[in-house]
């Protein structure tokens, strides 16, 4: 009799313990969107529930919207769900709805469709609730716009990894059977003997931010990469091969400075490619591919390249040869 006192005490305690926690959770998903709408933002939902107990708190909205004026960015879907133990918030597991989601940039809309995407994340103690880890996964991705598809994979996974300075983070991702939409096939002037989808493509570095990933990156701003040390970068698209590595730093503007190693397969149909699709000025094609030639003759195999990349306050060289300013590198 004593032992079933202690029990129904103890499911007592638990039972309130989860709906206290529960209550907060709730709370404060409702205070942050309200937050989020007296900064101006759109930031909307039709409907939040809890479930799991007794082991795990589920949340879900229904037909969350987030807008930020500030960077022109939207996102919307038909739910979102936020799965937690019950012992420990910080550990969430956020996941998305397989029907479409809408990405917006200004007056650009995509569609992102996916199966089983989830969004696996380890948050530290406190109030900025800073990111440990993160792991996103899913299948049967496919960026679409309303004409056609731009981007497809049978698999998508990326990690960030924190390491022992906050604003350190490790990124891997790779993606099993990418496939360029036609849009991307016509502005890379692919030829038609490449297949429809890639055979590798992955990266992995280690990249230090101005400032560490927490609740603030998207409350404010997009923490912004100083450091990026390329451990490798690949791609393999039927006969074309580049790899990358290096180490780069990236200014306030965006610029890069520093030094890639690039090794590429087959580099003569990658000039084709980008001079077809207008990547490549013409008068700069014939310089560029009498410099690349020589440094491929060097090591006796005139379709493999290993050349040294140069980015100097946000231009590109090759050797002594200028290629232009180089992409500025800017999370919105």
């Amino acid at each position: 009799m004593r032992l079933l006192k202690w029990l129904c005490l103890g499911a007592a305690l638990w039972m309130t313990y989860w709906s206290v926690a529960a209550w907060g959770l709730r709370t404060g998903l409702e205070q942050w969107f309200e937050e989020q709408r007296r900064q101006g933002w759109q930031a909307e939902y039709a409907e939040l529930t809890t479930a799991g107990f007794p082991g795990q708190h589920v949340t879900r909205l229904q037909h969350p919207v987030l807008a930020d004026p500030g960077t022109g960015a939207a996102w919307s879907a038909d739910w979102a769900e936020f799965a937690s133990p019950a012992l420990w918030p910080g550990a969430q597991t956020l996941r998305f709805s397989d029907s479409p989601q809408r990405l917006s940039y200004f007056d650009q809309t995509l569609t992102l469709m996916a199966r089983n995407m989830q969004a696996e994340m380890q948050l530290s103690p406190g109030l900025a609730l800073e990111l440990e880890h993160l792991a996103l996964s899913g299948t049967d991705w496919q960026v679409a716009t309303a004409d056609d598809p731009v981007l497809e994979a049978t698999s998508l996974t990326l990690v960030m990894q924190q390491q022992s300075r906050a604003d350190r983070y490790t990124l891997t991702a790779r993606a099993e059977g990418f496939t360029p939409g036609p849009t991307y096939r016509r502005l890379l002037a692919a030829s038609d003997q490449l297949p429809q989808s890639f055979e590798t493509l992955g990266l992995l570095a280690e990249v230090t931010f101005d400032t560490a990933w927490d609740r603030r990156a998207i409350e404010l701003r997009r923490p912004q990469p100083r450091q990026i040390s390329l451990t490798l970068a690949e791609a393999q698209w039927g006969d074309l091969s580049v790899k990358a590595t290096g180490d780069l730093t990236v200014d306030e503007a965006g610029s890069l400075s520093g030094i890639l190693a690039l090794q590429a397969q087959n580099w003569r149909s990658v000039l084709d490619m980008a001079e077809r699709s207008s990547l490549l000025p013409p008068s700069l094609r014939s310089g560029l591919e009498q410099v690349l030639a020589v440094f491929a003759g060097r090591a006796g195999q005139p379709e493999k390249l290993d050349i040294t990349l140069t980015f100097d306050t946000g231009q590109m060289w090759v050797g002594p040869l200028p290629l232009g300013p180089a992409p500025r590198l800017i999370l919105r």
